[in-house]
């Protein structure tokens, strides 16, 4: 019978990869310590180290990001109520023709 994985959240994901980068224990020991399998903490411990530059990236763009994804949402609400504005039209012309 197969184990069922545990949650795990981001806090001790990231807290995992980070004693994983000082080198103060060994894989094996953070494991145990932990309660995680070697290869998760080698995993997560990559995806600390590809995520880290986003960590400095300059606040300007990823307020434009932000900006960028408010405007999109705002166009899809736009199109939403555009297209039920449509289907309404429809429905009416149908009736007085």
């Amino acid at each position: 019978m197969a184990r069922k994985r545990k949650p795990r959240g981001s806090d001790f994901k990231a807290k995992v990869a980070l004693a994983s980068l000082r080198d103060r224990k060994t894989v094996s020991e953070l494991a145990k310590q932990f309660a995680v399998h070697p290869t998760q903490i080698h995993q997560w411990k990559k995806q600390l180290l590809e995520g880290a530059a986003e960590v400095f990236e300059s606040s300007g763009s990823r307020r434009q990001r932000s900006d960028e994804e408010q405007e999109s949402r705002e166009l899809y609400e736009q199109i939403g109520r555009l297209k039920m504005e449509l289907e309404w039209l429809k429905k009416k012309a149908a009736q007085f023709e």
